[in-house]
């Protein structure tokens, strides 16, 4: 298995915050309630399932839309108020996909944020970029995505932190695994990359990330096409538009949980 596993130095996660933006939050997999579950709260049931009953606590601090440096202003005082067993830090992938960045100069902020969560939380848990080689548009920032994925296992060997490596998911290429937007996880993508951050904790998954999807027919080429036009249209000039002028859907939404809390 390409994902690495470490054993946790303090046994059982009774605690957990996630922080992070829009993938993080859970954006592309709506709940009963309108909020949004997604992959950090599907690890929260995991974790909690290995835990005595009412005593584990979680917080999602994650928001949408969020760069690198507002996460770590906004997100990480609250993680280390909290200090919790285990913080998963997803962060820096708005800032990557942003004309101009420097994938070097992002891995620096980054490096500096989780040397500040090791000294205070018990686990850190990061995370690499997905591999963008089949999406329009983001294939061509593929290699620009890779060099911060290398910085961020360097830091993750630097630190001792275990690696929640989404490049080598290969089960999320599958158009499956995206909402309409293609941009966000769809509820399917959300639990394949919670299983998979399970695994990377040492934890016990439920079933396998990597197991293959059912099989479906063909599609035909001008079906594809007209499809790759209408997501254009709908979802791609938008956030290109949005990425243009500075601006990030969602800033305004607060932390949907704000506190850990028993699940």
């Amino acid at each position: 298995m390409a994902n690495e596993s470490r054993s946790l130095s303090g046994g059982t996660i009774r605690s957990y915050a996630a922080v992070g933006d829009s993938f993080t939050e859970g954006v592309g997999d709506p709940g009963p309630d309108g909020a949004f579950v997604g992959w950090a709260d599907r690890l929260a049931v995991l974790l909690d399932d290995r835990t005595p009953e009412h005593s584990f606590r979680y917080a999602n601090l994650a928001v949408r839309g969020k760069l690198l440096d507002q996460i770590v202003e906004d997100q990480l005082p609250r993680a280390v108020e909290l200090a919790p067993d285990l913080v998963t830090f997803a962060a820096g992938g708005n800032d990557i996909i942003r004309p101009g960045t420097d994938p070097d100069d992002v891995a620096e902020r980054f490096e500096k944020a989780v040397a500040r969560l090791t000294s205070a939380v018990g686990t850190v848990m990061v995370t690499t970029g997905f591999d963008t080689r089949d999406v329009p548009v983001l294939k061509h920032l593929r290699g620009k995505i890779a060099t911060y994925n290398g910085h961020v296992r360097a830091v993750a060997d630097r630190y001792g932190c275990p690696v929640l490596d989404l490049w080598s998911l290969k089960t999320v290429q599958d158009r499956r695994a995206w909402d309409d937007d293609r941009l966000h996880l769809s509820p399917e993508g959300h639990t394949r990359v919670a299983l998979r951050a399970g695994q990377a904790l040492g934890v016990e998954v439920p079933a396998d990330p990597d197991q293959p999807w059912p099989a479906q027919p063909p599609r035909g080429t001008l079906e594809v096409r007209r499809d790759d036009i209408h997501w254009a249209r709908e979802f791609l000039v938008p956030w290109i538009g949005r990425r243009l002028r500075g601006e990030s859907s969602g800033d305004h939404v607060a932390a949907k949980r704000p506190d850990l809390l028993p699940l």
